[in-house]
């Protein structure tokens, strides 16, 4: 398997600029796609990217995967060994309130990436999907075998409708594939509406903090670097065909320990070093008790599993933090073209 070339879509966003910087180190040639949308701070892409553009293997190409056109031009451009596909819409609460830019970027989006696979065949695609796809069910730890048909946001449907969508372009016309459910990703450079870097820039800023189900939640926080690691492993390796004959699999990426919000809270004040004003609210629309990972698939496929505590990772932010931050400065813009 070659990789000489990898197209990562959403490369200006948190998990796809971490991917894209750890393959250039390395050599390999990134196309990197975005839209650069202004879900949240631009200039935070922004300073991604002129990053990333330090880089003389990183090709920047300003698109929006819901033109077919754009997407195809990349394609015949630059005919990519392998495509990570990063790029969506993401937030549960945002898609309450606006479901249009879901179905355009997940949905539609994501379709054309396919469509591309099709007709310009790559020798794997990995594509982000999401833990929301298991909605509020009980058991724990959450594994891919278990059933997903009642997600609880539309986000989260749209990513359970990517798994599909990529089952059948496998099983129709051979093409590899592979869907990793994310758990609560965090770390350096990571997304402003995520809540533990609104955490942090109020309690830093003396504001209230508002905790959400009185703080009775678990999540599965996960490391990027565990995340990039686990990506990177799976590259040049796509699912071998299966009793009928489909390269389709799926992998949750968590970190299989759950942690209780507060005690989440309660490392982040420790990391920060100072005590946040806290407001407790009633469970929001769309949100999950809790996440879980089961990675036995991932240990058993790679021998890898994430294992960064929350310890060391809200270390590593809050440092990133305040040294991005504070004092702030002018942002660095690159100037994609």
């Amino acid at each position: 398997m070659s990789l000489d070339t990898i197209l990562i879509t959403g490369a200006a966003g948190f998990i796809g600029f971490h991917l894209s910087k750890k393959l250039l180190e390395q050599g390999i040639q990134v196309i990197g796609y975005d839209n650069i949308n202004s879900y949240y701070d631009v200039n935070l892409k922004y300073a991604r990217l002129a990053i990333l553009k330090d880089y003389p293997d990183f090709i920047f190409v300003k698109g929006d995967l819901a033109d077919k056109s754009e997407v195809e031009n990349v394609f015949t451009k630059y005919k990519p060994d392998i495509v990570v596909n990063l790029a969506a819409q993401a937030g549960v609460r945002y898609s309450i309130d606006n479901p249009q830019v879901y179905i355009d970027s997940n949905i539609i989006g994501f379709f054309n990436i396919l469509e591309a696979c099709r007709h310009h065949p790559a020798e794997h695609l990995i594509y982000a999907s999401s833990s929301s796809v298991y909605g509020n069910q009980e058991k724990t730890p959450f594994s891919t075998d278990d059933d997903v048909s009642r997600p609880i946001s539309l986000y989260a449907a749209t990513k359970k409708s990517n798994e599909l969508m990529a089952y059948t372009y496998s099983h129709l016309y051979g093409i590899p594939t592979t869907g990793l459910r994310f758990f609560t990703v965090y770390g350096p450079y990571g997304r402003p509406d995520m809540a533990y870097f609104s955490f942090t820039r109020k309690i830093l800023a003396g504001e209230t903090i508002q905790i959400f189900n009185n703080g009775d939640m678990y999540r599965d926080f996960t490391y990027i670097d565990d995340i990039v690691q686990g990506i990177e492993n799976m590259l040049e390796h796509p699912p071998a065909a299966d009793e009928n004959g489909d390269r389709y699999k799926l992998y949750n990426i968590g970190n299989n320990h759950p942690e209780k919000l507060m005690y989440f809270i309660e490392v982040l004040e420790k990391c920060i070093g100072r005590e946040a004003k806290k407001e407790f609210l009633p469970m929001q629309p769309g949100d999950v008790y809790q996440t879980y990972a089961d990675v036995d698939d991932l240990v058993w496929d790679f021998g890898f599993k994430p294992e960064t505590s929350v310890e060391v990772g809200l270390g590593k932010f809050v440092e990133w933090y305040k040294k991005y931050f504070i004092p702030q400065v002018c942002p660095i813009v690159y100037s994609a073209k």
